[in-house]
């Protein structure tokens, strides 16, 4: 593993870790950088720091550069439901019950499975698990993703999911009948404290803003769009859940008793971002799928 130490200058001087060392080599992302702090590839002075540490004048940086991984995922042939392709970026349909990416042991049958047969240039930021991939939905619910083809363009786009600039709209079906038309939750979101396998509303957590519009209402349901401001692990479905109206068949978050579908009905039905190269605005849409819609028409007798 090769290494390379630098003292830090007067005009580094309490900047963050991560630009200090993004700026000593072009190739080098901040997004990468980020990737080697959490990893333990980086000391200041002999210690581990986190990337938002503030450097100071002749701190001492030693630098592990890790030598590229083998990808161990192998590439599986599927008919996956492409938006749009181009050299820098691509945005998939993602159909519900498939997993976004692999994970120790379970390294098939996953969307980045999928894309690796469709296409061989994803960036390579994520590690060997999630090669293009930006940002993720769960397993069950359904809708678009985009992803990042270069490291350009993963970083480019991952900086709009920070600056809160990327348009992303679920529709979602949620037990009981909301009385306002609209809503706004914003509730910091962490791991839930009894149980690690669930997140929660919890004052310690990541700050996190879901909006919130009723589409419809079905009696004991309602059909709403839910647009993220933030996105925390599993947001929409603690969201809801947290104003009292979890979404229907949501097997961690949802009542026993729900509707009988496989997984939370939500759609990730509206993505818009900014192209991480043209800098045009890019804005797609998927309809609700077959089974989301047969749950409509279900609940409207």
């Amino acid at each position: 593993m090769e290494k390379m130490e630098h003292i830090i200058l007067e005009s580094e001087n309490n900047e963050r870790i991560d630009k200090v060392i993004s700026a000593l080599n072009e190739e080098w992302s901040r997004s990468q950088v980020q990737q080697w702090l959490k990893e333990g590839h980086v000391t200041v002075n002999g210690k581990n720091v986190k990337a938002n540490y503030k450097c100071m004048i002749n701190d001492q940086l030693v630098i592990e550069i890790p030598e590229p991984e083998e990808l161990d995922v192998e590439a599986e042939e599927m008919n996956l439901d492409i938006y749009y392709e181009d050299g820098d970026v691509l945005v998939v349909n993602k159909p519900k019950g498939m997993v976004v990416h692999p994970a120790p042991g379970h390294t098939s049958g996953t969307l980045v499975n999928g894309l690796m047969a469709h296409c061989t240039d994803l960036s390579g930021i994520n590690g060997v698990m999630r090669p293009g991939i930006v940002h993720r939905i769960d397993k069950d619910t359904s809708g678009l993703l985009m992803v990042a083809k270069n490291d350009f363009s993963h970083e480019r786009l991952v900086n709009q999911l920070v600056d809160k600039s990327v348009t992303r709209k679920y529709f979602a079906i949620v037990h009981g009948n909301i009385p306002h038309d609209y809503g706004t939750i914003d509730a910091p979101i962490g791991r839930d404290p009894v149980d690690r396998q669930r997140m929660t509303v919890v004052d310690s957590g990541k700050h996190a803003v879901t909006h919130f519009r009723v589409l419809d209402r079905f009696n004991d349901f309602t059909f709403v769009e839910c647009q993220l401001e933030t996105g925390r692990t599993h947001q929409i479905r603690v969201h809801m859940k947290y104003i009292g109206f979890p979404l229907a068949g949501d097997p961690k978050y949802g009542p026993r008793k729900t509707l009988s579908i496989n997984g939370q009905a939500l759609h990730a039905g509206v993505l818009g971002f900014v192209h991480p190269r043209t800098e045009k605005y890019m804005e797609f849409e998927a309809p609700l799928p077959e089974d989301f819609l047969q749950l409509i028409q279900s609940l409207k007798k």
